[in-house]
């Protein structure tokens, strides 16, 4: 009788400090919250790279990180002038390195070929996400999506 009252207990204990968790820098899934618009800083910025035509995209609409095993899932959205946009790509900035611990990715699309209507923003929207593994994520504490007008970042 005292071994099942025990175990129980234990039970009960166990999921009541689930509550606290879910909330707590403990939980991964907690490690980066929504995404904010941060200002961006025009200098130093390089509009495009040499080997890589792409050019930024005008607006980074959203921008979220998600949790796997193993590391977590960037996705951003960004809204280019027109349609037509197409090859997008989270492009890591200084080969992927966290400087000060930030970890920034160039949101880049390639241009339409041809004129093209400006259409709806729906119809605009174009999503791009890259994989990066927990050991990168290490010393990480920011990750910032730029784009022409605006960045996102996330903070752990």
């Amino acid at each position: 009788m005292r071994l099942p009252v025990t175990g129980l207990l234990i039970l009960a204990l166990t999921l009541g400090a689930c509550g606290k968790v879910r909330e707590s820098r403990l939980n991964p899934f907690n490690w980066f919250g929504r995404s904010e618009t941060v200002v961006v800083a025009t200098e130093g910025v390089v509009p495009g790279r040499p080997d890589d035509p792409r050019v930024l995209v005008a607006d980074v609409t959203d921008m979220e990180v998600a949790r796997q095993p193993g590391g977590a899932i960037i996705r951003a959205s960004g809204l280019p002038p027109t349609q037509g946009w197409w090859d997008t790509a989270l492009v890591p900035e200084n080969d992927g390195v966290p400087v000060d611990g930030v970890l920034t990715y160039r949101f880049v699309l390639a241009e339409p070929l041809g004129t093209k209507p400006v259409s709806t923003r729906q119809s605009r929207e174009l999503t791009a996400a890259t994989y990066i593994s927990d050991i990168k994520l290490a010393g990480v504490s920011q990750i910032v999506v730029v784009g022409a007008q605006n960045s996102r970042a996330s903070r752990r």
